[in-house]
This record gives structure tokens, C-alpha cells and sequence, in this order.
């Protein structure tokens, strides 16, 4: 539809459900709120959640329990730094862990200079770190990743396959990526066959990646896509394959005329009764 005049209609199995957050707040973000400059120190190498932060985990985790969404999710990304991550296992994670040496948690006590207990890997979606989902590279101290074996050790549940790298090369000290390149990458990360997808990330990642669409609907809404995130906050977006790209058969469909009959509009049918019966009857 031209410029977004109306509602819109789309086969539901050509869409997918993202729930979109920002990491909660992290120490770097404390002092960069004040001077952006304080981003650039090695002091918040790969920066740990605050215990601001913690408590914006712990508010965000009732929401998605009161809301059922805790229940829908298929899968949770996460961006491979220890903010992110932590943020993924505190809202999505399990309940109640207990030292069974056949579970593994999602993360162990005191975790990132936490403080908190360990968190359960039972009874909650799949979590997977995802390279492209990272804020943007290079420069900045906070935004460069452990190695994964690091996270391995803190996180022994979550899903590091995809990770090539146990040492960051993406991040140089020098370069610092385009906003193009980072929307680039963004949009490689819709692809994920899941229907119903909670990705943890930056808000940087967030505001050049959601940039790129919008542009054929009304400019308010083009702005409600666009605006930045605040830490900890989620927002649920519908992603709409428009060009035949995904190839999965719809599971909610029905074929209809099963078994095989007679398949005329009810208006034909309404016709040809009267014809047999005559105006008078």
C-alpha cells in the first residue's frame, strides 16, 4: 500500500514475531551518560551490568512472566558481551537452580561481579550468542568481547556454536564500523527460521538496524520503529518477509474441501434453488 494510507494484509507463516531489548544499564553507561568521551576508557572493557541494572532485570523478567511471554519465546539471541548476556539469562532464565551435576546453568553465582545466585537453564527458551548482534565494533573498549571460552566458563548453558572466534577479531582499536555496516549485519540476523524470536542486544545495534525499515509505512510509525531504547526496555515487532525469501509451509493453513465435493458459492447455490422452484414457491 503507498506510504502507508491503511491496514496491511500478510500470510502470517511469511511472518515473525521479534521481541527487542537493550541491555539493562552497564557501568560504562553510567559515566558516558555524562561525557561520551568516558566510553573510550579500558576501564569498562566489555562492561558488567550495575546494581541498577540488575534491579531493571529483575522488573523487566515480571513483566514477561505477567505478560505470557515468557511461555511464547522459541529462542533468546544474545550479543556475546558480558551486559548483554547477563540481561538474556536474568529476564528469560530459569527459576530456582540447584547444583545437579545433569543441568547445567545458564549462569553461575556471581557471574560479571554480580553478586547474584546462579540462574537455572530449566523450563525456559533456548539461549544462543550471535556475533551479529554485537554493538557497533572497534574503538570502544566496552563494546570488545572476552574470549568465549571466558564466557563459557560464567554462561556453561548458553549456545556458543556460532561464534567462529574464541578471541575477538571483529573489534579493532582503531577502526570504528559504519552505521551502514552495522545496519548491514542487522538485517542478516532476520533470518532465523524460529517464528517467535527475544533478541538481547545494544542500542546502538537497535537504532541503525530498525532505521532501515519503516519506510513505506505512515512517518509516525516509521518514528515509532526508530527511536532509541532505553536500558532494559522491550519492544514486540511483527518482521514480514516480502520476497519470498523464507520457503516454510504455513502450520496453521488448512486446504479445505476435504474430502472432495462440490466447492459453488453459496450465492450460485441460492440461484439455481430458486430456478427449480419457481418465484411462487
Amino acid at each position: 500500500m503507498d506510504g502507508g494510507a491503511g491496514p496491511s494484509l500478510f500470510p502470517l507463516h511469511r511472518c515473525k514475531t521479534l521481541h527487542l531489548v537493550r541491555h539493562a544499564q552497564g557501568i560504562h553507561n553510567v559515566e558516558g551518560d555524562k561525557n561520551y568521551k568516558a566510553y573510550l576508557s579500558p576501564e569498562y572493557f566489555d562492561a558488567h551490568l550495575t546494581p541498577l541494572g540488575w534491579q531493571q532485570v529483575d522488573n523487566l523478567r515480571k513483566h514477561v512472566h505477567a505478560s505470557g511471554l515468557s511461555k511464547r519465546v522459541d529462542l533468546v539471541i544474545t550479543s556475546p558481551l558480558i551486559r548483554t548476556i547477563q540481561t538474556a539469562v536474568g529476564v528469560f532464565g530459569g527459576e530456582g537452580y540447584t547444583d545437579r551435576m545433569d543441568v547445567l546453568p545458564l549462569m553461575v553465582a556471581n557471574a560479571g561481579n554480580s553478586s547474584r545466585a546462579a540462574i537455572s537453564s530449566l523450563n525456559c527458551p533456548p539461549v544462543i550468542a550471535v556475533e551479529l548482534c554485537r554493538e557497533h565494533l572497534g574503538v570502544h573498549p566496552c563494546d570488545k568481547r572476552r574470549n568465549v571460552s571466558e564466557y563459557q566458563f560464567l554462561f556453561p548453558a548458553i549456545d556458543f556454536s556460532l561464534i567462529e572466534s574464541d578471541e575477538d577479531i571483529l573489534w579493532k582499536a582503531d577502526i570504528r564500523e559504519t552505521t551502514e555496516e552495522v545496519a548491514a549485519r542487522g538485517l542478516k540476523l532476520w533470518t532465523r527460521p524460529e517464528k517467535e524470536i527475544a533478541i538481547v542486544t545494544h542500542s546502538g545495534f537497535l537504532f541503525h538496524t530498525l532505521s532501515s525499515f519503516g519506510n513505506d509505512c505512515h512517518p509516525l510509525v516509521k518514528k515509532e520503529i526508530c527511536k532509541h531504547f532505553a536500558n532494559c526496555e522491550l519492544r514486540s515487532m511483527v518482521i514480514v518477509d516480502r520476497s519470498m525469501t523464507g520457503s516454510d509451509a504455513s502450520t496453521t493453513n488448512y486446504p479445505g474441501k476435504i474430502p472432495a465435493g462440490l466447492d459453488r458459492p453459496s450465492d450460485v447455490v441460492d440461484e439455481n434453488k430458486l430456478e427449480k422452484e419457481g418465484p411462487d414457491s
